[in-house]
């Protein structure tokens, strides 16, 4: 409702009371099931392949991204156990979910019989999509916002409409609205997987690590407005060094306050920063030994059967029926004979 803060029930159904913030991450999963079968089509994948990734991947997801969380903030649900299951109160990271996803999709594409490298290609704009959606859940939370703005900056500068600057008023005051920040970096970094998935120089793998760096960017920068990052203490060398990298973004906006005693870098501008650097180092050195041999638009080859994604039941199909003709054919010649 225009000019009041939106309210994060959605619905109630009787005793069930259905949050905007599940429907939204629901909405970010069906989209990037929908990416991911469409473009496994062209090799073959059926969607039920994708469909049972995705109802093991998504659990998987979520139960690493409050775990990665509450471990972080220890102190906090120590005390109360059951309020480990109150995600939709928030509280749930990213780099969690795809700890846990990531987890389910090596155990999962083995057991399928497929390279993980060729799948999580397939499944990289499925991820980005999939958060750029899911940060919207973060702002009908109110929640994982940046330090405060005047309201002169979201409305004259931003041109953001009223129900946006009227959610980033928390207690009186406006603030950042990292998550649409967020999400437009995501969409930016969606358009150029799917534009460089389609060009002949791309290896397996390759899209994967794309993403990890086009993400990290983006969340590095980010990450520093906020106001809720979890921290830990490092050297002040690191923290420094982190403040030099961030200093260019500077010149527009203020860092969001990170209190002192919980410690003096976030950890998720390093994760991101070392994802950049191990994203990198990754594609260099797989193309370098040889290990990039196979090209994102090649085959998808089962290893379990040596045939292509798709065709597995119907070469054999085809091999039983030469076989039959084959031994008709025998038998009918010896008896002529």
């Amino acid at each position: 409702m225009y000019g009041l803060r939106l309210d994060p029930i959605a619905f109630s159904l009787g005793p069930i009371t259905v949050h905007w913030y599940g429907i939204i991450l629901g909405t970010a999963a069906l989209v990037g099931l929908l990416l991911a079968v469409r473009e496994g089509k062209r090799f073959g994948l059926s969607p039920d392949f994708f469909m049972d990734l995705l109802l093991l991947g998504v659990p998987s997801a979520i139960l690493g991204a409050r775990i990665y969380f509450v471990a972080f903030k220890w102190d906090e649900y120590k005390g109360n156990l059951l309020d480990f299951f109150k995600i939709w109160n928030g509280g749930i990271a990213i780099y969690g979910a795809l700890i846990g996803a990531f987890i389910c999709g090596i155990i999962y594409f083995r057991y399928k019989g497929y390279s993980f490298w060729r799948i999580a290609d397939i499944c990289a704009p499925s991820l980005i999509a999939g958060q750029m959606i899911g940060r919207w859940g973060n702002f009908v939370n109110q929640e994982a916002y940046g330090g405060p703005v005047e309201e002169s900056f979201l409305r004259d500068t931003l041109h953001l409409p009223n129900w946006i600057v009227t959610n980033m008023n928390v207690d009186g005051v406006f603030h950042h609205p990292t998550f649409l920040y967020e999400s437009m970096w995501n969409l930016l970094v969606l358009v150029v997987l799917l534009v460089i998935r389609r060009r002949p120089f791309l290896r397996a793998g390759e899209l994967l690590m794309t993403y990890f760096i086009g993400y990290s960017i983006g969340r590095f920068f980010i990450e520093a407005l906020r106001t809720d990052s979890l921290a830990f203490h490092g050297a002040s060398w690191a923290a420094s060094f982190m403040n030099a990298l961030w200093s260019p973004m500077g010149i527009v906006f203020d860092q969001g306050y990170l209190n002192p005693a919980e410690g003096n870098i976030r950890i998720s501008q390093l994760i991101s920063l070392l994802l950049i650097i191990a994203a990198i180092a990754m594609i260099i050195g797989r193309r370098t030994t040889g290990e990039a041999n196979a090209r994102y638009s090649d085959p998808v080859i089962n290893y379990k059967t040596g045939l292509p994604a798709g065709a597995t039941t119907e070469k054999k199909v085809e091999r039983k029926e030469t076989d039959k003709e084959s031994a008709g054919g025998h038998g009918e010649s010896t008896l002529k004979e």
